[in-house]
């Protein structure tokens, strides 16, 4: 357990930001030299490069010289017990490389995820995140209490999530990839509400487009892991959403046990209109998460 906690201000956000455009270079001296991608398999079958490893290095070291009493759990570093994890209070929750397919595939659309997550009665929660785009070099930040923010460059904008007042309603999805549930939100959104623009981004870029303003809606229901949606839920609630477990009004928690996260929605405000019917849509009980 950890004996101190940092102060969660704008200080210590840019601070994660530094470490996470660090972690991004590493990235694209990799990805700019496909030959030296070095791709395996992971147990589960997903790939691993060499520069997921080399972010994972960056991260793992600048966070424990920056909170000395915090652990960091990275998806490269998964195998802590649930034992042990359950005995933190904050800790931080690192996705190296989210994205590692559209890395392969040299399609920009991967991230640097960074959270921070603070154990409460109700769970895990997201109280800080960092999302580094190392193609771009854009970074979204957000924190409780704080705010969130979109950084390139020198250029600084804080943002906020939109409700759809004019033009139609954007959902980040693909009818392509859909499935039964997503489909069914996607019909339930167009019967209450109009026309439907899909859109689509790769990794936890999903949510920050709804985080900006871009997009309202992003229905997720199929596989993710805690350190792939923490860092941008954290955003997506500093800048006003919200992010449920699918078929709930619930927010998605971390911490847990199994690392798989159930499926969830993303949506610009609490109040937003929902499909008809939207509590059986896809419900999964917490215990079987």
């Amino acid at each position: 357990m950890s004996k101190l906690t940092p102060t969660l201000d704008e200080a210590l956000l840019e601070r994660v930001r530094e470490l996470c455009a660090s972690a991004g270079r590493a990235i694209l001296e990799v990805y700019q030299d496909p030959a030296s991608f070095g791709t395996e398999s992971k147990g589960d079958g997903s790939p691993l490069t060499r520069a997921d490893l080399a972010s994972h290095g960056i991260l793992l070291h600048g966070l424990r010289a920056l909170t000395p009493d915090l652990p960091v759990l990275s998806e490269e570093s998964a195998e802590v017990a649930y034992q042990e994890r359950a005995s933190w209070t904050r800790y931080w929750l690192v996705d190296p490389l989210d994205g590692t397919k559209e890395f392969v595939k040299r399609n920009g659309e991967f991230t640097v995820n960074v959270a921070l997550i603070e154990v409460r009665e109700e769970g895990g929660v997201p109280v800080a995140g960092v999302v580094h785009v190392p193609v771009t070099g854009t970074t979204y930040l957000g924190a409780e209490g704080l705010g969130a923010w979109r950084i390139q460059g020198r250029t600084r904008v804080q943002i906020a999530t939109a409700a759809p007042t004019e033009g139609p309603v954007r959902v980040v999805a693909s009818r392509s990839h859909g499935n039964p549930d997503t489909d069914a939100f996607i019909a339930g959104l167009e019967e209450r509400l109009g026309t439907i623009t899909l859109t689509s981004s790769g990794s936890s870029l999903k949510l920050c487009r709804v985080a900006e303003g871009a997009a309202h809606y992003y229905p997720r229901v199929a596989p993710t892991m805690e350190w792939d949606s923490a860092a941008a839920q954290a955003i997506v609630e500093a800048a006003g959403g919200v992010v449920w477990r699918f078929g709930t009004r619930d927010p998605l928690r971390y911490a847990k046990r199994d690392l798989l996260n159930p499926p969830f929605l993303v949506s610009y405000a609490a109040d937003a209109p929902l499909p008809h019917g939207y509590a059986d849509m896809g419900f999964r009980p917490l215990e079987d998460a």
